[in-house]
């Protein structure tokens, strides 16, 4: 992490009396490149889902149908999560003065909207079928959900490292919640066989289909938050103020705000008054970096006031 402060000298004429502008960046390295396992692992998965959904209209499955819109919805998990990598590396131009970092939130917003059409199809076809039964094949269940299994382990362990990022830790969960319900869809065609009751393949499409919509429901939920610009949730802003309050020569802080930037990155910008003294360039840096260290702020700019004239009206922005 490197950060950079720079202290304006002066005011243009009817600019608020505020002591000078600071800003302190923290850049955040990412962990090492994961494109490759991004590809590798859409294209496994890509694969899978279009064998398992075939699989699952040939045996008359209903659970390998949803198990496969499941892996589906994964699959556009592990895309976004690419794009947000790629997105995080491009540079602001133009207008676009962040880059393309919001866009992992459309991504996400989107990704939601396609799961709940994803969510209606597989329902309507479970319920068509327990209406009209098929006799599902267990034996063709079990293992084509087995080989699900082992492509999502397989996928998991691409993404084992590097689980300090966020973005990696949500892909390389989403594989692992993927291979638990092929582990279900498994045990449903051994009980299939075992116990001849074909009532357990639609019974379990139901449970993945509420597996499916829980997950779907958190990515609107956390999307729409982030498109509203809200502090992070693992973010508590009294405990932000109160440690900016805690740098020496701070007797106030005000106009705080936090936002999201993308699914991964986190900008701040404040105020504080510190009356009789400018801020140091130093000070600003241990700003930035204990930001970014504690609360994971990557991009901090605080502007500092001599308390004379406070510019809480001037400057603009919220209480």
């Amino acid at each position: 992490m490197h950060a950079h402060a720079h202290h304006h000298h002066g005011r243009p004429a009817g600019a608020s009396d505020c002591h000078g502008l600071h800003d302190a960046h923290g850049h955040h390295h990412g962990p090492h490149n994961f494109g490759n396992a991004f590809l590798i692992g859409i294209g496994l998965n890509i694969v899978f889902v279009v064998v398992e959904a075939a699989a699952g209209l040939i045996y008359g499955s209903m659970a390998l149908i949803a198990d496969a819109g499941h892996n589906l919805s994964d699959v556009l998990a592990l895309a976004l999560a690419w794009v947000a990598s790629i997105a995080a590396r491009r540079p602001p131009q133009g207008r676009f003065t962040y880059g393309y970092k919001s866009s992992t939130i459309l991504a996400a917003l989107a990704n939601a909207l396609l799961l709940a059409v994803a969510i209606g199809a597989i329902l309507f076809e479970t319920v068509h079928r327990m209406m009209t039964p098929q006799e599902p094949q267990g034996m063709a269940m079990a293992i084509v959900a087995g080989i699900g299994i082992a492509i999502n382990a397989l996928t998991a362990m691409l993404f084992l490292k590097g689980q300090e990022d966020l973005n990696i830790r949500g892909a390389y969960l989403h594989m692992v919640a993927d291979a638990l319900v092929s582990l279900g869809v498994v045990v449903a065609g051994l009980a299939i066989v075992v116990t001849g009751f074909t009532w357990i393949d639609p019974v379990v499409s139901l449970v993945i289909i509420a597996v499916i919509a829980w997950g779907t429901w958190g990515l609107a939920r956390d999307s729409l938050t982030m498109g509203l610009l809200a502090a992070p949730a693992g973010i508590d802003l009294a405990a932000v103020k109160t440690h900016l309050a805690s740098f020496d020569g701070v007797t106030a802080v005000h106009d705080l705000h936090v936002w999201p930037m993308s699914t991964t990155e986190v900008a701040l910008t404040a105020h504080l008054v510190m009356p009789g003294r400018p801020a140091p360039d130093r000070t600003l840096r241990e700003i930035a970096a204990s930001l970014e260290a504690r609360f994971g702020v990557g991009h901090a700019t605080i502007q500092v006031e001599s308390g004379e004239n406070p510019c809480a009206q001037g400057c603009g922005g919220s209480a």
